[in-house]
């Protein structure tokens, strides 16, 4: 029997590896992402609806289903996208909450551009809203993928 390279090291891959869990690979990350999203979104909009029917005046009703999806999403993404950046702490935390503020004003902008520049179409709001939302998504995943849940060179 030919020893690994592990066994002539003393080590054992299996113990690194559970130290070090990997990411799954790109198009994994993209669709348990999007699915991720969607999910989020539930838990977003589902909650503001429920604040409004309860009475809640309209905008605090949105800031508070925006944290919820929001805190729901960094969780999620941070336990099954980005599988290799668990131990990220605080720092990892703040550049959520950062990029997600920034996407959140993006968002909002691209919105309001976009209904700006369209013609009064029937889905002229439905087509901003797509928009919007897929112009904070591809940023969100490159940010979070690259910068926030960035994996450790070994």
């Amino acid at each position: 029997m030919v020893a690994t390279d592990s066994q002539a090291r003393g080590t054992d891959d299996t113990a690194q590896s559970a130290s070090h869990p990997t990411s799954p690979g790109l198009l994994a990350q993209i669709a348990r992402f999007v699915l991720i999203g969607g999910f989020c979104a539930l838990v977003d909009f589902g909650l503001y609806w429920l604040l409004l029917q309860a009475g809640t005046w309209v905008h605090l009703a949105k800031a508070l289903s925006f944290i919820a999806g929001t805190t729901t999403a960094y969780f999620l993404n941070r336990r099954f996208t980005f599988t290799a950046a668990q131990k990220g702490g605080v720092g990892q935390l703040g550049g959520f909450i950062l990029l997600y503020t920034v996407t959140f004003f993006v968002n909002v902008g691209t919105n309001a551009l976009a209904l700006d520049l369209l013609p009064d179409l029937r889905w002229r709001v439905a087509i901003a809203w797509v928009v919007a939302q897929g112009t904070a998504t591809t940023i969100n995943f490159i940010m979070l993928k690259w910068v926030v849940f960035r994996e450790q060179r070994s």
